[in-house]
């Protein structure tokens, strides 16, 4: 006999923690997308959408790579449902390592001792 295929999902370890923010984020996304957009561009009618959609996805950021509150279980679990957007946070976590690079080697640089002119003498 085949099984049977239930509809329910097990949550995480730490759900329960973060469930009524991105509860929150989704009943404002709901607003934002059932909001009327009269007289607005297309353009103009869909930055309210992108805005929460990005706020999700900085929230789940923050809090496993910046604040690490939440396990790898539960980060992976929040982007294989879609509360957060894979490609959005992968690309922020690039420009983070690539401008945290170039601040240790602005450090490096202000730290370091000058360098002798080429026209005086070394003694």
């Amino acid at each position: 006999m085949p099984k049977i295929k239930t509809s329910r999902v097990k949550y995480p370890e730490g759900w329960e923690l973060i469930e009524p923010t991105l509860r929150d984020l989704e009943a404002k996304m709901r607003e934002a997308e059932n909001d009327p957009h009269d007289g607005k561009r297309k353009c103009e009618a869909l930055w309210p959408i992108f805005r929460i959609s990005h706020q999700k996805s900085r929230y789940i950021y923050d809090l496993y790579y910046r604040r690490k509150e939440i396990s790898k279980e539960l980060y992976e679990f929040c982007l294989d449902q879609g509360y957060a957007d894979r490609n959005l946070i992968a690309k922020w976590k690039k420009v983070m390592s690539v401008s945290a690079a170039s601040a240790a080697y602005k450090h490096e640089t202000t730290t370091s001792q000058p360098l002798a002119s080429a026209g005086s003498p070394s003694t």
